[in-house]
């Protein structure tokens, strides 16, 4: 089936309940690097993704500027921590939902997260989600949403053969993904119920509590797609 739209999907508490751990391999893979005084205000960061939190504490921590060839000894360390906590369970429905888009609509999928790369893939593995890695990116080599969202997104036109995408749907449970999403000129959707108040103030058009919500028709509907 030809792909002509394509569906954007954060990871962590959007498709997996996994974001205390994550921060938790996080904070440790910090402490190993002598980073012993992490901000842990994670809404206070200009960007939330790995890298940029561990560039922000690294520079004022150790001193140092940062590089990021660091960051593969940086993500080996965080992953061999991941590993050893409870598997990541899904968002109830995330699974299936993915899958459906994937077989059955005329929407690609493409991956954007803040998270270091190896633990974003460890994360759809433990639920049982197939997956290309081609259409996954990561904040590996980027500091902004608004970077790993466009990779992403350039990820998938060149998987899926096509110039560009006649629509874009952004899903996300943070209120990064709503101001990456705007900033992108993206439909957005949001998941998940801890983060709802900022989503009323940023005038989400659409929420869902969890994927056995998620009706493609509904949301094709609110945002005039064809």
């Amino acid at each position: 089936m030809k792909k002509n739209k394509l569906i954007v999907l954060d990871i962590d508490d959007t498709l997996t309940r996994s974001e205390d751990k994550h921060t938790d391999s996080l904070v440790y893979a910090m402490h190993e690097f002598g980073i012993k005084d992490v901000d842990t205000d994670w809404k206070a960061y200009a960007h939330t993704s790995d890298s940029f939190i561990l560039k922000e504490n690294y520079e004022r921590s150790l001193g140092d500027k940062f590089s990021f060839s660091i960051i593969p000894e940086f993500e080996r360390i965080m992953t061999e921590y991941f590993m050893k906590l409870p598997n990541s369970v899904e968002v109830l429905g995330a699974k299936n939902a993915v899958e459906f888009i994937m077989n059955e609509t005329d929407y690609g999928v493409c991956f954007a997260t803040g998270s270091i790369l190896k633990p974003a893939y460890l994360k759809l593995e433990q639920i049982g989600l197939e997956f290309d890695k081609e259409v996954l990116e990561s904040a590996n080599s980027f500091f902004t949403r608004e970077e790993i969202v466009q990779s992403a997104i350039q990820r998938a036109e060149a998987f899926y053969n096509v110039n560009s995408f006649e629509e874009i749907i952004s899903f996300g449970d943070g209120l990064w993904d709503v101001t990456t999403a705007e900033n992108l000129n993206l439909h957005f959707v949001g998941v998940n119920t801890k983060n709802i108040e900022d989503f009323k103030k940023k005038n989400v058009k659409h929420h869902i509590n969890h994927w056995g919500d998620f009706d493609l028709t509904e949301i094709e509907s609110i945002f005039n797609i064809k």
